[in-house]
């Protein structure tokens, strides 16, 4: 099995352990086959961001312990589903992006100049 690759061709970083994220709760934005909204963009949150999240029907703020899912507030660090994170850069509100911790497949969906202008990562 080979070693998941970031943005930058490099070993994918984690995203966040606290609140552990990730398709699978690994706290990487790992991908594979069942993983169909393409978990894959590490962003850090903000209320913007939530709040339109909420308006497309997505609440990432109430916890569901069901899922493991902790519920987000601004600042934390989760694994976006790449059309949502490009869906909100067309909305003007996306959040920005670690790109080392940011999986490969993202490319599928965002375009690497959009998240490079929204990149904490980059030095």
């Amino acid at each position: 099995m080979s070693t998941p690759k970031n943005v930058l061709g490099e070993p994918l970083e984690l995203c966040s352990e606290s609140p552990k994220t990730g398709f699978t709760r690994s706290g990487s934005c790992e991908t594979g086959p069942q993983d169909l909204g393409s978990h894959t963009v590490c962003a850090r949150v903000t209320q913007e961001f939530l709040e339109y999240s909420k308006s497309k029907g997505n609440d990432l703020t109430s916890p569901v312990p069901e899922f493991e899912f902790p519920g987000l507030k601004p600042g934390d660090r989760w694994c976006l589903c790449a059309a949502r994170w490009q869906e909100a850069l067309e909305a003007g509100c996306a959040p920005r992006v670690a790109l080392r911790a940011t999986h490969e497949r993202a490319l599928e969906v965002c375009a690497m100049v959009d998240l490079k202008r929204h990149a904490v990562d980059l030095s």
